[in-house]
């Protein structure tokens, strides 16, 4: 891939129907079904981008600047519209920005000691703002539901998480948080289902994703990625939670079944006596491969499918089966589809 075409971030929008890709050669945002670019801004309207942020499919986008030739500071969120073709709102902070996540109301915004939240559109300012174990990788989730609005993050003690509702509107008002001991070693990957009610989260190990109810703070469910250790990438649940699917450097997309457990895969021990955590857990029932090693995001589509993002600026898309199966159904590569103006 040449220098101009780096990827240094991708990410899907609230409904997974888009994502973005933050470049060194500026950003672009693509509809997935079917696959177009809608939105381009190069290198010269914003320098080298590190993260870009949708807000569902509407004219807004956040930006942070980053990568090799950054215009814009790192410790800095600019919010984009598209309509007016301007930066509209400019948040700056003491640290480097490593997480932004949109609602419709607010903006959150990580830095690697500490989240804040904004309000937003009108009359933005801060809310509140939490303090975090050191988070470098800027993991923080928060769900897009208006019944919901849970927002997830790591909390002080190595493998906990800590869960607040920021559905408040009112400055220093908010929730206290709530935290969870999820794993024993520190967490790598976190998601929040679009209706707030379930999260899920994986450990540096990468072996287990732990599946918990986010109102009673239960496990509902232990899935196994493998037995070898991995580097998680991403973790999305499907639109109604029925599945989920994962990511890892082993350049395997793993897919879960979370309403019919009957139909994830279990050890063959199982079935002769053999007990203890590595024989009762259960396996994927489905999974396709990606370049290996190679950062990528998934998330499902319609009609039982699973979309694969690699910063490699390959597009994949499977179909899978209650049975197991998994069939390829399309491949691309992004970066080169053409553009479609109508945003």
């Amino acid at each position: 891939m040449s220098s101009d075409r780096v990827i240094n971030s991708l990410r899907f929008n609230q409904d997974h129907g888009c994502f973005t890709c933050a470049m060194d050669d500026g950003f672009r945002l693509y509809n997935v079904e079917p696959l177009v670019e809608k939105l381009s801004l190069a290198h010269n309207e914003v320098g080298s981008v590190s993260q870009v942020e949708m807000l569902h499919r509407c004219n807004v986008v956040a930006v942070v600047g980053g990568g090799s030739k950054p215009k814009f500071a790192e410790n800095t969120v600019l919010i984009w519209d598209d309509k007016l073709k301007k930066f509209v709102i400019e948040l700056t902070f003491t640290q480097p920005v490593t997480a932004v996540r949109l609602r419709r109301n607010k903006i959150i915004v990580a830095v690697r000691s500490r989240i804040f939240v904004f309000r937003y559109p009108d009359n933005t300012s801060k809310l509140f703002e939490f303090d975090t174990r050191d988070n470098p990788r800027g993991l923080v989730e928060v769900s897009p539901s208006t019944d919901h609005q849970i927002m997830v993050f790591p909390a002080h003690k190595c493998g906990s998480l800590q869960i607040v509702d920021i559905a408040t509107t009112e400055e220093n008002i908010s929730s206290s948080p709530v935290t969870l001991t999820a794993h024993q070693s520190e967490i790598a990957c976190i998601a929040v289902n679009q209706q707030g009610t379930k999260l899920a989260s994986a450990s540096k190990k990468g072996t287990l994703i732990r599946i918990w109810d986010a109102q009673t703070k239960k496990m509902l469910h232990e899935l196994r990625r493998g037995s070898d250790p991995a580097t998680l990438y991403c973790i999305t649940f499907s639109h109604d939670s029925s599945y989920l699917c994962a990511s890892s450097d082993k350049g395997t997309i793993h897919i879960f079944a979370l309403k019919d457990t009957s139909l994830n895969k279990r050890s063959t021990l199982r079935k002769v006596g053999f007990l203890g955590q590595y024989v009762e857990s259960q396996w994927g029932l489905a999974n396709f491969t990606v370049p290996p090693e190679c950062a990528c995001i998934c998330a499902f589509g319609p009609n039982s499918s699973v979309i694969a993002i690699c910063v490699d600026g390959t597009f994949h898309k499977y179909v899978f089966t209650p049975e197991g199966n998994c069939n390829r159904e399309a491949y691309d590569v992004f970066l080169d589809v053409g553009d479609d103006t109508h945003f």
